[in-house]
C-alpha cells in the first residue's frame, strides 16, 4: 500500500540551496524560486520501498523547433539481426518495439518511433521511443515492490534489455471509466446497450467518460500484427486454453495491485489512470512477471483530474495527453481501422509528440531531454554493435 501523501520543502530532504535528490527512479533537481525557501515545494509520495519526490513545478515545455527537428530523427526500423558482434540476435517485430532474443537467457527490446492506433501501424512520431522507454523505466523501478519485472538494463534512450520471458497469450487491460472510441472499448459496447462487458455487469444510467463503480479486468486477445485484438471474459479467455489458469490468476492480481500503484502516483501529479493495458510473461524461475512496458502513454489512457468534473459536467471530452489525440483524429477523417491509411500531418504528429512528453514530464516530475543524435549510429555505438 502507498502512504499518505505529504507535502514539504526541498530542504527536508537535503538540499539547502538547490541541487539534487538520488531517488532509486531518478535524480531530480531542485532549485529556490525568487520567494525564498518556503516556495520552493516539492511533492513526495512514499512507498514501502522508497521515496519518489517530485517538483510541484513543471518543467518547460519542449521547444516547438526541437520537435519539428524530431521529424527528421525518428526511428522507424531498425535492422540489427544477425550474430554478435555485428548484430543482436533473432529478430522479431511487434507494433512498436522490435526485439532480438540473444539466446542467452535476455532479450533487447528497441522502442521505435512507430505509433499504431486501431490495430494498426500508422507512421512515427518524434522522440515517441525515446519517451516510452525512459517512461517504462521508471514506472519498472518504482513498481519493483508491487509486481518483478523483466527489466535488467537500459543502456540507450530507446533501449531495454531485459529477462527472456514466456509471454502470455493475453493482455490484461484494467478499466476504471467508462471511455474509449474503438471497437474493443467498453464505452462502444455500452452505448450499443450492453450491460455485461467480459463478464462484469454494468449499471444503467452512465454517461460516457463517467468513472465505474470499480476497476475491472478486461481481458483481450492478442492479436498478430494486422489483426484485431478482441476482448473477452475470463471465462471465455479459459475456454480458448490460450492461458494457463493459474498464471493468469496470479497475473490479474498483479495487474489489479499495479493499476492501483498507478492510480495513486498519477493523482499524487493531479492526474487520473483511466485504464491500461499490461502484459506479462513467465520467467525461467516461474515467476509471472511484468513484460514491455507500463503505464505510458501508448499502454494508458491519462486525463487531468483538475478540469475531469467541469468538462464532463459539459459533455465535453476530457482533457488527455495520451494516444487518444491521435485516435481522436482519426476518427474526425473517418478511419476507424479498415482501409487507406490517412496521412498524418506532420503538425498532428509534432502535436502529439509534445503530449507524450508532457505525460513523460509530468508523471516523472523532471524534464525529459532528448538526444538528437542519429538513433541507428547511436544504438550501435552504445551497444557496442559492429558496423555490419
Amino acid at each position: 500500500m502507498v502512504a499518505a501523501k505529504e507535502w514539504g520543502v526541498a530542504g527536508e530532504l537535503g538540499v539547502e540551496s538547490g541541487g539534487a535528490v538520488e531517488t532509486p527512479a531518478a535524480r531530480f533537481f531542485f532549485s529556490w524560486r525568487d520567494a525564498g525557501p518556503s516556495s520552493a515545494v516539492c511533492r513526495c509520495l512514499a512507498t514501502r520501498a522508497k521515496r519518489i519526490c517530485y517538483l510541484a513545478t513543471p518543467p518547460m515545455p519542449i521547444d516547438h523547433e526541437t520537435l519539428r527537428r524530431g521529424l527528421e530523427l525518428t526511428l522507424d526500423t531498425t535492422d540489427f539481426a544477425g550474430p554478435p558482434p555485428q548484430g543482436l540476435g533473432v529478430k522479431i517485430e511487434g507494433k512498436v518495439r522490435d526485439n532480438y532474443l540473444r539466446g542467452d537467457g535476455t532479450r533487447v527490446l528497441v522502442t521505435t518511433d512507430r505509433i499504431s492506433a486501431f490495430d494498426r501501424v500508422l507512421g512515427t512520431l518524434p522522440f515517441k521511443g525515446q519517451v516510452l522507454n525512459t517512461l517504462a523505466g521508471f514506472w519498472f523501478d518504482v513498481t519493483s515492490d508491487v509486481a518483478p519485472n523483466h527489466l535488467l538494463s537500459m543502456p540507450d534512450p530507446t533501449v531495454a534489455v531485459g529477462l527472456e520471458c514466456r509471454p502470455l497469450e493475453v493482455e490484461l487491460v484494467v478499466r476504471a471509466y467508462l471511455t474509449g472510441v474503438t471497437s474493443t472499448s467498453i464505452w462502444t459496447h455500452y452505448a450499443a446497450g450492453a450491460r455485461t462487458f467480459c463478464g462484469h455487469d454494468l449499471p444503467d444510467g452512465l454517461r460516457k467518460n463517467d468513472r465505474l463503480p470499480a476497476p475491472i479486468l478486461t481481458p483481450s486477445t492478442k492479436a498478430e500484427k494486422g489483426g484485431h485484438d478482441v476482448s473477452v471474459s475470463k471465462r471465455e479467455l479459459f475456454a480458448m486454453g490460450r492461458v494457463d489458469p493459474a498464471e493468469f490468476e496470479r497475473a490479474e492480481a498483479l495487474a489489479m495491485a499495479l493499476f492501483r500503484r498507478g492510480q495513486e502516483l498519477c493523482a499524487s501529479r493531479g492526474l487520473i489512470l483511466v485504464d491500461t493495458k499490461y502484459e506479462m510473461g513467465v520467467a525461467p524461475d516461474g515467476r509471472v512477471v511484468v513484460i514491455d512496458e507500463m503505464h505510458t502513454p501508448d499502454s494508458s489512457r491519462f486525463w487531468f483530474e483538475g478540469t475531469y468534473a467541469e468538462r464532463l459536467a459539459r459533455g465535453e471530452e476530457p482533457e488527455s495527453f495520451d494516444k487518444e489525440y491521435v485516435r481522436r483524429w482519426l476518427s474526425a477523417q473517418g478511419f476507424t481501422g479498415d482501409g487507406p491509411l490517412p496521412v498524418i500531418p506532420d503538425e498532428v504528429r509534432i502535436e502529439a509528440a509534445r503530449r507524450y512528453i508532457e505525460a513523460c514530464e509530468r508523471i516523472m516530475g523532471r524534464p525529459f531531454v532528448p538526444d538528437l543524435e542519429d538513433p541507428t549510429s547511436r544504438i550501435r555505438r552504445r551497444l557496442g554493435l559492429l558496423p555490419a
